[in-house]
């Protein structure tokens, strides 16, 4: 099925033009309308749809006149676009956002396009339009400058995250998020590569992407590639499973170019990938997460060495920067064994003579198993060479053709071969232990996830900096007695602790300096505003809501005492529901301060400010890019709940209202008792008084164990 590409229609006055009304916005072309009937089937149609000025519509044919709409949605400030993701159709995969009002969730509209680039400008016109909105709504509560989310002028600079490129993912835009990773939209300006580490991981803050340098090696260039490998040991690996191996190239072609080949399982992966023989999809989980059989053909003594049958999870998302991340994780089949996993990363560097360019990473981890593991050291070594060099297809596919590339294709698979061959690999690579499933998820930091944070050259004599702040926002001096609270996890600072929690160093994280309008620079955090007293971990058959009404817990014993609790509920969905429960505490609310109007304002305000920084200090490379590093703003990434008590504000962070967010916990869930996460709080400061930034608190959980987790038992409070 073949579709025209949209085209943008100016109307009114421009985009930058000058005036007091927003330039209109409008656009208009085919798309695919996807829904379900009320007899529970799904139907795919080719619709027109047209965003005029606030109205989106869609129609049979193009409108003439005043033709009637199928449906249309009035966009305004409570609007969000959300990434659904790829759905397949008859083989071919579309691309599809949905649009829907927050406070009218019914009213929804999901449209698809076969060109992800056709999508994604949808999505940067409705989310223009979103934010055109939203500025309205709030112009009366602003200050001249107290938005960074636009382009302000002020006296020759910009007081905008958008110049700083791939910021943070608090901006309007979405991410995962408002998200374009899944999510989040492409900045306005690409990235030059040149300037990162030559591994290149963007999405990782300093401490990161040390650790990424100290544990990756280069041991070998081949056609045109640099190959690394990881140098730590992996606790939970098979023995006979082969470190991590990364490679590294450049492919003329944009991002969405090489998205699309990888993502393909058809005849076109004959063309760059010499390991491939068959791939098909096996289900669809959703638009980010789908499980799929995949066939190794080694060159490898193939007489004596049979191909290998692989069924994993494939996961992936598009960052705020352009760039595109597919994880594999191995899942359990009858005809495979569990490998650790592998992925993709692809980022955008800057155009060489008028042609895009991507840096394009490939990692993997496989234990192929088999009696060659055996006898023939050599094999694995060879054989995850062969599958990396699958860069160097991609590049020579590209180089090799001017011809635009057709949308890759996925089979179906409808029963699995039950050949001799598969037979004997069933018997050769039986695995020792089924790999757990689980409908619990955690919580993705993201992104994806994501762009780095921390793109700035920052001077090093600000790098040395400490934020410091008005006597009405500093930490009160007076001490918290930390014997008075107790929680479902234990404290414990010990580095190889497990299912425990501790304090991490504030200087780890970057948040902005005073001088951040005029030039994007951070410095690391300053002391923690509140402190963390105490972490609960839940575990229910349905959602946990208000859990500061349990008796004798840390915010009850706080308000007692005539203190002030900030409590995070990060509320986790699956067959069992989990929620992760932090507890920050300070002396008292300082009246006038950022803290006092943050937690005595409404949701908009709240929703606008509040920002995660996640980290995730030990874990490994699949994980940690999957989390990713990049500050977002909690109530644009996923919906929130805020109830205020007498002493205590408790935010709910509903981790199942995002689809994105959901396939990252599937991803991660099985490893969780691997992971070292930090997570860190603060209020986004938006004006000149309000900056440099500090943090309200920080968590750094070590190991946790799903079976801690108890029953908090709120039906028998009143």
């Amino acid at each position: 099925m073949g579709m025209s590409r949209s085209g943008e229609l100016p109307r009114g006055a421009s985009a930058g033009a000058p005036g007091p009304a927003p330039a209109a916005v409008r656009h208009e072309g085919w798309l695919v309308r996807h829904g379900r009937r009320k007899i529970g089937r799904s139907f795919f149609h080719m619709r027109y749809f047209v965003l005029d000025n606030k109205l989106l519509a869609y129609y049979k044919k193009k409108p003439r006149d005043s033709m009637i709409p199928l449906k249309s949605i009035l966009i305004d400030g409570n609007c969000r676009v959300e990434d659904r993701g790829l759905k397949t159709h008859h083989g071919q995969m579309i691309y599809f956002l949905c649009i829907y009002n927050k406070k009218q969730k019914e009213n929804q509209i999901t449209m698809g396009a076969y060109d992800i680039e056709d999508a994604l400008t949808w999505k940067r016109k409705l989310e223009l339009l979103i934010d055109q909105q939203q500025d309205s709504m709030t112009a009366k509560n602003r200050k001249a400058f107290a938005s960074l989310d636009f382009d302000i002028d002020l006296g020759g600079f910009s007081f905008s995250d958008h110049d700083s490129g791939p910021e943070d993912e608090e901006e309007p835009r979405p991410t995962l998020l408002r998200r374009t990773t899944i999510g989040n939209g492409p900045p306005d300006s690409v990235l030059d590569w040149t300037k990162e580490p030559d591994i290149g991981l963007s999405n990782q803050n300093d401490t990161n992407q040390a650790y990424s340098r100290k544990n990756w090696r280069l041991v070998r260039c081949q056609n045109g590639l640099r190959i690394f490998e990881e140098l730590v040991e992996v606790e939970y690996l098979a023995r006979s499973c082969s470190r991590a191996m990364r490679a590294v190239g450049v492919v003329e072609a944009s991002c969405e170019a090489i998205f699309g080949l990888v993502m393909g399982m058809d005849v076109t992966r004959y063309e760059w990938d010499c390991s491939f023989q068959y791939g098909s999809l096996v289900e669809e989980v959703d638009g980010h997460t789908a499980i799929l059989y995949h066939r190794l053909q080694l060159n490898w003594c193939s007489m004596l060495v049979w191909p290998r049958d692989l069924c994993y999870v494939r996961y992936w998302r598009r960052n705020d920067d352009g760039s595109y991340v597919v994880l594999f994780r191995s899942t359990e089949h009858q005809n495979c064994g569990s490998q650790p996993g592998g992925g993709f990363k692809i980022y955008p560097l800057k155009s060489l003579n008028g042609r895009p360019r991507s840096q394009v990473q490939h990692l993997m981890q496989i234990d192929l198993r088999g009696w060659g593991m055996n006898y023939l050291p050599s094999f694995q070594y060879h054989s995850l060479l062969q599958m990396l060099n699958c860069v160097a297809g991609l590049r020579e596919c590209f180089s090799q053709t001017d011809e635009v590339h057709t949308i890759p294709r996925i089979p179906v698979m409808h029963a699995m071969v039950n050949a001799v061959s598969m037979k004997k690999d069933q018997k050769l690579q039986e695995p020792d232990t089924k790999t757990k499933q689980t409908d619990s998820k955690i919580l993705d930091m993201v992104d994806e996830e994501s762009e780095d944070d921390d793109d700035y050259q920052v001077p090093e004599a600000d790098l040395e900096e400490e934020p410091t702040k008005s006597d009405s926002d500093a930490k009160s001096s007076d001490p918290i007695d930390l014997s008075w609270f107790s929680g479902i996890i234990r404290q414990d600072a010990n580095e190889k602790s497990r299912n425990c929690w501790a304090v991490p160093d504030n200087k780890i994280f970057k948040v902005r300096s005073k001088n951040f309008p005029h030039d994007k620079s951070k410095v690391p955090a300053g002391k923690y505003l509140m402190e963390l007293v105490a972490v609960d971990w839940f575990k229910d058959t349905k959602r946990m809501d208000h859990v500061a009404r349990r008796k004798r817990c840390a915010a009850q014993v706080a308000a007692e005492k005539g203190m002030f609790t900030f409590l995070v509920n990060i509320q986790i969905p699956g067959s069992s529901h989990y929620s992760l429960v932090l507890y920050f505490v300070s002396s008292s609310l300082k009246k006038g301060s950022l803290l006092q109007r943050f937690a005595d304002g409404d949701d908009d305000f709240r929703n606008s400010r509040l920002k995660l920084i996640p980290s995730v200090p030990k874990g490994s490379w699949i994980v940690r890019q999957s989390v990713g590093s990049t500050p977002c703003l909690l109530g644009k990434a996923v919906d929130c709940s805020y109830l205020r008590g007498p002493e205590y504000l408790e935010v709910e962070v509903d981790i199942g209202s995002s689809a994105v967010a959901n396939g990252v916990l599937g991803l991660v869930f099985g490893v969780v008792t691997t992971l070292v996460v930090d997570m860190a709080f603060l209020i986004q400061a938006n004006t000149y008084d309000e900056l440099p930034e500090q943090l309200l608190g920080a968590a750094r959980l070590s190991h946790i164990e799903p079976s801690a987790a108890v029953n908090p038992e709120l039906d028998n409070i009143s």
